[in-house]
């Protein structure tokens, strides 16, 4: 293994295991003692620790991922299995040993606990899955089905899975306010998680309309920002004119209606979002997460 590979694997695992504790905090402080299903596997983990307490929590979530984790090897391979199973058995281990050292009280205010639980959850998972590993259950749940449904951003998958498993912690604790509070807790996960997945990856599109595109176009070019050049015509004078496409980071945004200002005043610009960015200069596709 030569210097490189070994500093990567030791900064990806080290960020699993800080993703790991932070979820094991937001279980026992948040989830846990509010009782707050947490969804997924650990929600059913909590339905059956309820009525068999001798059985933690952590030690059930481990079991009942075993059989998904022999299903996730054949399509994502050894590498994303033993990342996951690392990121599952260290949650777990941290989720069943906090409670030793730390006494965590119910808060008095559940609306509070569901807004910083659902918060440090999906921060957790988010970070987790940037780094190519989940803590099984629902998050390698939606990975797998991530591979289907490309189209679905993977917290909405995570989203549609939880709200099942709050149904039934609903139905089993008989405590519809605590699946309700569960139900924001998730939500506010779900948006958190796409924010750390998707969020570095926003940009911003320009589409510069011109009627002599090529003192803009030197300009960009010289700033280092890609660009295509396209003919167009103006749909109401008829005339030639020059579309620029150009993707950049949002801190370029001033630069570049700086560029177009001063080589062609007259250059009608439409700046927007560019939500989710792959290519050259940019991130890289990633079929298995995102």
């Amino acid at each position: 293994m030569n210097k490189n590979k070994a500093v990567h694997l030791l900064k990806q695992y080290g960020l699993i295991i800080i993703s790991a504790f932070i979820y094991a905090i937001a279980f026992n402080w948040f989830f846990d003692p509010n009782e707050i299903s947490m969804g997924g596997f650990t929600g059913i983990a909590q339905i059956i620790n309820h009525y068999v307490p001798v059985l933690p929590v952590g030690v059930l979530v481990v079991v009942l991922n075993i059989p998904l984790f022999i299903l996730g090897v054949k399509y994502q391979g050894f590498h994303v299995l033993w990342s996951s199973l690392f990121a599952m058995v260290v949650s777990s281990v941290f989720m069943d040993l906090l409670p030793l050292f730390i006494t965590f009280q119910p808060m008095v205010d559940h609306l509070i606990a569901c807004i910083f639980g659902g918060a440090m959850l999906g921060l957790s998972l988010g970070l987790m899955l940037w780094v190519g590993a989940t803590t099984g259950g629902t998050e390698l749940a939606a990975s797998l089905l991530k591979r289907k449904f490309v189209h679905i951003q993977i917290g909405k998958i995570c989203l549609v899975i939880d709200v099942i498993v709050i149904i039934l912690y609903a139905m089993a604790f008989r405590a519809l306010n605590n699946a309700l509070y569960a139900g924001i807790a998730l939500f506010i996960s779900s948006v958190a998680m796409d924010a750390v997945i998707y969020g570095r990856k926003n940009s911003k599109a320009a589409f510069v309309i011109c009627s002599n595109g090529d003192n803009v176009l030197k300009a960009m070019l010289a700033e280092d920002m890609g660009v295509t050049r396209i003919q167009g015509e103006g749909g109401f004078t008829k005339g030639e004119k020059d579309v620029l496409i150009c993707a950049f980071k949002p801190s370029r945004i001033a630069r570049l209606k700086s560029i177009v200002a001063e080589n062609d005043p007259s250059a009608f610009v439409i700046i927007c979002d560019a939500k989710d960015v792959f290519g050259e200069g940019f991130s890289r596709y990633d079929s298995n997460i995102l």
